[in-house]
């Protein structure tokens, strides 16, 4: 299908007029989302939701209409990178190609108004160097938060969005964090709430995945995982009431100050302590009970010396 000129001019103006013309009818969410504008935006959609295609028609768009523009497709691995840059490579072929390529291949796409659209695994000896002005990271739950701090700062400079796509994989890590940032546009739909599926298909996947993958993949939620030491929700709560406040100086009560006698207490204490017991040791007395210090009398002889 090759795009008139006039339906190549209404998709340049609405990205939702060019997902119609590649045969989709969106979703509520994802007309709002082709239509966001914002520059970070987090999208937790259940497990075939739709969310790797509106992506991609969403780089597709950046490619065709935002000339020099660089979008930089990042995932765990090559294999997810390629699977969401082979759909816009197949929404670009079926389009006609309305932008003549320059390099076409299974890891890029170079058009002649400079755009490029470029495939990469995560892993930061390939991704360092790029000034990206659309950063697409899939699978962002399992990408690592040093992989994900190594690519951030590619869209500082050219003022570009950032899109992170994937299901929950726990109370961990940078896509947890930002799902409760109020600095990135959130999109969440869930298996129930998706036309889609019907209510039999989701139990069925809720025999197959377990209770606790479902509740991730259909359900959309940041669960613990198995054997977790402690509650992510008590966690949380610790956290969000704050540290404790130390007393104002004011409230605080004085210091006591201790008297000569109570120092050198304190001061015979330590050295005792310091010294060990040798100095608890009493001192040896003769039969009479008296002390090796003092003089007892009684044990005079009579050439005036002690027994």
């Amino acid at each position: 299908m090759k795009l008139s000129l006039r339906s190549h001019l209404l998709g340049a103006a609405d990205p939702v007029l060019l997902a119609r013309d590649l045969g989709m009818t969106p979703d509520p969410w994802q007309i709002e989302m082709l239509h966001s504008t914002r520059k970070r935006v987090h999208v937790n959609i259940h497990r075939q939701g739709g969310k790797t295609t509106t992506t991609a028609v969403v780089a597709l768009h950046e490619a065709l209409y935002c000339p020099n523009s660089l979008t930089l497709i990042v995932s765990p691995g090559l294999r997810q990178s390629q699977e969401l840059f082979r759909k816009v490579l197949a929404f670009y072929r079926q389009l006609g190609k309305p932008v003549a390529p320059e390099t076409e291949n299974q890891l890029s796409l170079v058009l002649e108004n400079g755009s490029r659209v470029i495939a990469t695994p995560a892993s930061e000896g390939t991704i360092r160097g790029y000034s990206v002005d659309l950063l697409i990271v899939d699978e962002a739950a399992r990408v690592p938060d040093e992989t994900y701090a190594s690519v951030s700062p590619m869209v500082a400079v050219t003022k570009g969005r950032v899109i992170a796509l994937s299901t929950p994989a726990g109370r961990r890590g940078w896509f947890y964090k930002t799902s409760k940032s109020m600095r990135w546009e959130h999109f969440m739909v869930t298996g129930p709430e998706c036309p889609r599926l019907t209510q039999a298909e989701l139990d069925d996947e809720r025999d197959i995945l377990g209770d606790l993958a479902y509740r991730c993949e259909y359900l959309c939620e940041f669960v613990d995982s198995a054997g977790a030491a402690f509650d992510g929700a008590d966690v949380d709560a610790l956290w969000s009431a704050g540290p404790e406040q130390p007393l104002a100086p004011s409230r605080r009560e004085p210091v006591p100050r201790l008297t000569r006698e109570q120092e050198f207490a304190n001061r015979q204490a330590r050295l005792i302590m310091q010294r060990g017991p040798r100095f608890n040791t009493p001192e040896p007395a003769c039969r009479h009970g008296v002390s090796a210090s003092g003089r007892c009398f009684q044990c005079i002889n009579t050439q005036g010396r002690p027994l």
